[in-house]
């Protein structure tokens, strides 16, 4: 098993990797400050979800495959579920790191304000609270359906909140099915989670499935049991495998334990065609516990509601959200990636470099191309080292043909900088386009430090495209979205070309 070497270091010129979080079966978790984002933009801090396939301890051509093809899924789920309640991908790319070896990975927002089965064991939920968090997820999980996702693992634990604690969000989507195929139904996620479609040998005595085909009543029978634990903060542990018939004894006196059981009930039914079809019905049949709201009292009261006001779930949307995904994401195997020759840039595996004390960049080791990793033999390949010349006229030949080069190489550069230079002046038209978020502005084309930041253009701001310059675009602000009194007006910089989108 071997680990990636990922802490205090750059990647990809943009992500200045600094903690790490922890790591699953396939893949380790890094928080990482994005250096060309504004400092107050939401999206300042990302994680950093990196494919290791080195954590299997028996890898094979096969497996890396599937693993790969699992997390370009996961990049998939999440751009085509684009919602408030669903954790947004920022970027992605291929990359080595410190010791060379190849991995890719996702750039995810950042969400600090821990899991929902943390929330419950630092404070009991009340109802209002609990409906108000379940609400959000129905909306998100919805949308997901909707768009021919099911997720396969809902879980308190995958259900994080923004800091405030009021926007909540479905997060791993590594086991999401992209679409209601007849494909083999495989056994995934947690099992007291789980409903029986997942695990076939719990199904019955022949290990038949009651239903074939997978549904969004899965994602239902998972949900319900995750709505046990926010309301009761208790683990469904005595209702594993089968349906939810009680409450915890503490709360079986409440006015709406009854109705609760009984939509728990259905939820959990072991044949999914007995459970709710959608989240929308899952959610009506829920939301009419909104009825009830505890007074300072203690007594409850039924407040004037109709259930048709909670027919659909409402999201709940925190700043920064966007709805637009970022490129496409394509990933390639090792052996690909080894032996392709009409790699896109995107499929170049860049460096990851090393952050000095003074989090200024050192030199990178080793330099590029020198290692790559081979999964058929586990471990990273060597080029042979090429063997030293001695003789002397040979060297100084080799020498000297190299300043010829060179010095023909900077005329033939300065006259093509000067021509296009002139061109690009005369013949460049600007366009329009929109800032997809905060975003720093810069007095010249670089990220490689922060004193030439002179400003910030907010998102949706109205900006005028006047030159471009490796993937970095030159401005004119023409109207900001929103106004920053504590930043200076800037009206002409550079900003980097992603985050802007042209009309």
């Amino acid at each position: 098993m071997k680990y990636l070497s990922l802490e205090n270091t750059r990647l990809d010129g943009r992500y200045d990797v600094h903690t790490h979080l922890g790591r699953g079966s396939y893949a380790e978790i890094y928080v990482a400050r994005d250096v060309l984002a504004a400092p107050q933009s939401p999206h300042s801090q990302v994680v950093i979800k990196a494919l290791n396939v080195f954590l299997q301890n028996d890898l094979d051509l096969d497996l890396e495959r599937t693993l790969v093809e699992n997390f370009q899924n996961e990049a998939i789920a999440l751009d085509r579920v684009r919602h408030p309640n669903v954790i947004s991908r920022i970027g992605h790319g291929t990359a080595k790191d410190l010791r060379g070896t190849v991995f890719h990975y996702l750039a995810l927002e950042y969400l600090p304000g821990g899991d929902l089965a943390k929330a419950c064991r630092d404070k009991k939920l009340t109802l209002k609270q609990a409906l108000f968090y379940i609400e959000q997820v129905c909306a998100g999980l919805g949308f997901a359906h909707k768009n021919g996702i099911i997720h396969r693992d809902i879980k308190p634990q995958n259900l994080l909140l923004t800091e405030d604690r009021q926007t909540v969000k479905i997060a791993d989507f590594g086991v999401a099915r992209i679409s209601q195929s007849d494909s083999p139904i495989t056994r995934v996620g947690t099992n007291i989670y789980a409903p029986p479609e997942h695990s076939p040998m719990l199904s019955g005595q022949t290990g038949t499935l009651v239903s074939p085909k997978l549904t969004p009543a899965a994602d239902i029978y998972s949900l319900a049991k995750t709505a046990y634990v926010l309301i009761t903060c208790e683990s469904p542990r005595f209702f594993a495998n089968q349906p939810i018939s009680e409450l915890p004894f503490a709360m079986r006196h409440e006015f709406w334990a009854k109705d609760l059981v009984e939509i728990l009930q259905k939820a959990t039914q072991a044949d999914s065609a007995k459970r709710h079809q959608n989240v929308n019905e899952f959610w009506q049949d829920l939301s009419r516990l909104k009825r009830f709201t505890e007074e300072d009292s203690g007594k409850l009261v039924a407040q004037i509601s109709t259930s048709s006001l909670y027919a659909i779930p409402r999201p709940h949307v925190a700043d920064g959200f966007y709805p637009f995904a970022p490129e496409e994401a394509k990933f390639n195997t090792s052996r690909e990636l080894k032996t392709k020759l009409d790699l896109t840039p995107s499929e170049i595996p860049s460096n990851v470099v090393k952050l000095g004390a003074d989090s200024t960049i050192e030199s990178p080791s080793p330099q590029p191309n020198e290692i790559i990793f081979d999964s058929s033999q586990n471990q990273p390949e060597t080029p042979a080292v090429q063997p030293k010349k001695t003789r002397n006229f040979i060297r100084t030949f080799a020498v000297f043909a190299i300043l010829i080069f060179l010095f023909a190489g900077a005329l033939f550069a300065t006259q093509y900088y000067i021509r296009n230079l002139t061109a690009s002046k005369n013949t460049y038209q600007s366009v329009k386009g929109i800032a997809n978020t905060d975003v720093n502005v810069r007095s010249s084309p670089t990220s490689a430090n922060d004193d030439n930041i002179i400003g910030v253009v907010t998102a949706k701001s109205t900006v005028k495209i006047v030159s471009e310059k490796d993937n970095w675009y030159e401005i004119d602000v023409v109207e900001q979205g929103r106004v920053m009194n504590e930043q200076p007006n800037v009206k002409r910089g550079w900003v980097f070309g992603k985050y802007i989108d042209k009309n």
